[in-house]
This record gives structure tokens, C-alpha cells and sequence, in this order.
């Protein structure tokens, strides 16, 4: 079965809307390298409407520019692209084709389609949301930048059911952006009797 993980950048108060405005300070050579290790061994990747509309504005360019950063839009140039969107879209970047049907659903299957591999997942945010509350991410990467966005999107709204993760991995970029990774874990019992934490925090 394929696996998907999702990465996003994300202030300390949780906002992860328009990046663009305030992770490039932060960005060098360890994030590099965590972006590449995220998305890098993608098959696959799967995007929200205006995050591939973003990819597909810069990195066809930045691949036939031949500098630097040109192997990496190439594997993602060569990767498959599915895109949800409810409005029928066309394609000019190779590879690319809309996601059909249900999401969840849809997802299911593409987890389920023959061999293994990553399905890549960067932005997107209101998919990523979709995918966590269906259990179907299996790594989720952040990239917490020391900084207080203040205003805008955050990854988690308010819900009914809780999504309880586990912490994989941490690391500490020299900016002082956090790598974390995170896979689901099972949700915690209620201890009964009351528990002693639950004693001690009674009024």
C-alpha cells in the first residue's frame, strides 16, 4: 500500500496560509534538503487547486532555466499530479490530471493502487484537513517557523473528533525553524476511576 505524506510550513501559532509572505527569512540549506526528503521519493504527488496552480506558475520554468534547483522541478515535472478541484480543469504541466469522484474515496484507491511508494502532499491545506480527519496521512511533516503569524488560515479548525498523533521525529534547523513528524496514534482511553492528574487538576 502507498503511503502519503504531507508537509507544510507552519508559524508557531499555527497559520499556514500565504507562506510566501513570511518563510523565506528562515529558509535554507537543512530545509532544503527536509523539503527534498519529503517530496524527493514521490510518485505521486496530490495537490489542492491553488497550491498546484502556484507549482505550475514556477517550477516548469524554473526546470527548463537549467539552474540550481532544476533536478528537483524536473522529478517534480516528471511526477504524476493529481489535483482536486470541483471545477473541471486543463492541464498545461505533463502529468497532470484531476482527481474524480469522492476524495476520501477517491484516496482510498489511489492508496490502494498495485506497488508501494509515497503519494507527496506539499500545501493543500484544506485536503490535508480532509485527509487527517479520514485517517488517511500517514506522515505529517512541519516545518514550525519562530514566528507569530497572527492572522490567517491555521492547519487545525474546530472540529467534533479529536486526530490524535504521535511525534516520529524532531530536529532543529539553525534559524530555529522545528522539523517535526508526526503519524497517527491510536486515541487515549478515559481512565476510570478518575484518574490521579484528574484528582489532583479538581477544583
Amino acid at each position: 500500500m502507498k503511503k502519503i505524506v504531507a508537509q507544510l510550513f507552519i508559524a508557531l501559532d499555527g497559520v499556514v496560509e500565504a507562506p510566501d509572505q513570511w518563510h523565506f527569512p528562515y529558509f535554507n540549506e537543512e530545509m532544503g534538503a527536509a523539503v527534498n526528503a519529503s517530496l524527493g521519493p514521490a510518485g505521486t504527488l496530490l495537490f489542492g487547486r491553488r497550491t498546484y496552480d502556484s507549482f505550475a506558475g514556477a517550477w516548469p520554468g524554473r526546470e527548463q532555466a537549467g539552474g540550481e534547483d532544476a533536478p528537483f522541478a524536473k522529478a517534480l515535472g516528471d511526477a504524476r499530479k493529481i489535483v482536486v478541484s470541483n471545477r473541471r480543469l486543463a492541464f498545461t504541466w505533463r502529468n497532470s490530471e484531476q482527481l474524480s469522484g469522492d476524495l476520501v474515496e477517491a484516496v482510498h484507491a489511489l492508496k490502494n493502487e498495485p506497488g508501494d511508494g509515497v503519494i507527496g502532499m506539499s500545501g493543500s491545506v484544506s485536503v490535508v484537513r480532509q485527509l487527517l480527519a479520514a485517517g488517511l496521512v500517514d506522515e505529517l511533516h512541519l516545518l514550525v517557523h519562530p514566528i507569530a503569524v497572527r492572522k490567517g488560515m491555521r492547519l487545525f479548525d474546530e472540529g467534533e473528533a479529536v486526530i490524535p498523533l504521535t511525534l516520529i521525529s524532531s530536529e532543529t534547523f539553525k534559524t530555529g525553524v522545528l522539523n517535526l513528524v508526526y503519524a497517527p496514534a491510536k486515541p487515549a482511553r478515559s481512565a476510570t476511576p478518575a484518574s490521579a492528574q484528574e484528582i489532583l487538576l479538581a477544583p
